[in-house]
């Protein structure tokens, strides 16, 4: 590491972020992929994961030493979560506050795709078939959100404005919330999945979400409900949803994230009936890359001069708790 001169800041990625010129010579940057990482961190002060689907660091990190700041071009840091990490002094941030509103926006854009049957009206056009429908009205069902985040709480805001009745789900029930009224904690998902017409997955993964939507989960949901996964490809049992899927239990689901990804061409998902496939892109709106830029810049000079960094995760959670998120906006600077 670093003793003399600008901070080392080792860039994890086979493309370089932009805007990161704008550091000068605030910083040395040393951009590396997986095959030089081990050696890149040994000298390293500030550890940029613009590769935020690498599953490299947990090899490559020093036994002793190593960067004292570890940011993530993601929401999600479970890929950052092992014990090498945990243990050592390294600072762990996330990218929250570019990730909300544009997830939200494509959980809104599946419930209505489904509930208005787009995909069948495209199918149908270019077979050239004119078949009068009748589709859904969402204003008035059922949405559960099972996320208490900054993800899950803008999506189940949007779905409320679109006049669902949506209850949020969390690690730890709250009461008063300003949004919600009540949040309610993971232990009373059985009790809610019953009533609900969307269940949207928007959680983090850890160790207690790990495999939550499995057999006995869409079970308990509503025959014809649909279900959305949003939050981490392990929080979902695919085989389970699969069955639930050609057993008719479920009226359709969406995913954006998978176990593997990308997905295999082998993979049962590809070809089950009423579920939409998409490539982890629920996120990605046009200047993205620039909006994660910005939030380095903005943290990095926060790290400089000394003044706390916003994001900052909650090792042993996994995430950045609600109650302590000190969520920047996007802002000039470096």
């Amino acid at each position: 590491m670093s003793e003399t001169g600008p901070p080392v800041v080792v860039v994890l990625g086979d493309d370089r972020p932009p805007l990161l010129e704008r550091l000068g010579q605030a910083a040395r940057l040393r951009q590396v992929t997986q095959k030089g990482l081990r050696e890149a961190l040994a000298e390293a002060d500030v550890l940029l994961v613009w590769d935020f689907l690498t599953d490299a660091l947990p090899e490559a990190w020093p036994e002793h030493g190593g960067p004292r700041w570890v940011h993530t071009a993601s929401a999600g840091v479970d890929r950052l979560i092992f014990p090498a990490l945990i243990d050592s002094d390294a600072v762990i941030t996330n990218s929250r506050g570019v990730f909300e509103r544009p997830i939200a926006e494509y959980v809104a854009g599946l419930v209505l795709a489904m509930a208005k049957d787009l995909p069948g009206t495209y199918d149908l056009q270019r077979s050239q078939i004119w078949r009068h429908r009748e589709t859904e009205r969402v204003a008035g069902t059922r949405a559960v959100v099972v996320g208490g985040g900054p993800i899950g709480r803008a999506t189940a805001r949007l779905l409320s404005a679109l006049g669902l009745r949506t209850a949020l789900v969390a690690r730890t029930a709250r009461e008063a919330d300003p949004d919600f009224g009540r949040v309610h904690g993971f232990g009373e998902l059985p009790r809610l999945l019953p009533e609900a017409d969307w269940v949207v997955s928007a959680a983090p993964l850890t160790d207690e979400t790990a495999d939550m939507f499995d057999a006995a989960t869409f079970g308990r949901m509503k025959r014809g409900a649909r279900f959305i996964n949003v939050g981490r490809g392990p929080l979902v049992v695919e085989d389970d949803l699969v069955a639930a899927l050609r057993e008719g239990r479920l009226g359709g689901a969406a995913l954006d994230v998978f176990r593997e990804e990308p997905l295999p061409g082998d993979s049962p998902l590809w070809q089950t009936p009423g579920l939409l496939v998409s490539p982890h892109m629920s996120a990605d709106t046009h200047g993205w890359l620039e909006d994660l830029a910005e939030v380095f810049l903005s943290n990095f000079e926060r790290w400089v001069s000394g003044r706390p960094l916003h994001n900052i995760v909650d090792k042993k959670l996994g995430y950045v708790p609600v109650a302590a998120a000190d969520t920047p906006k996007i802002e000039e600077g470096m």
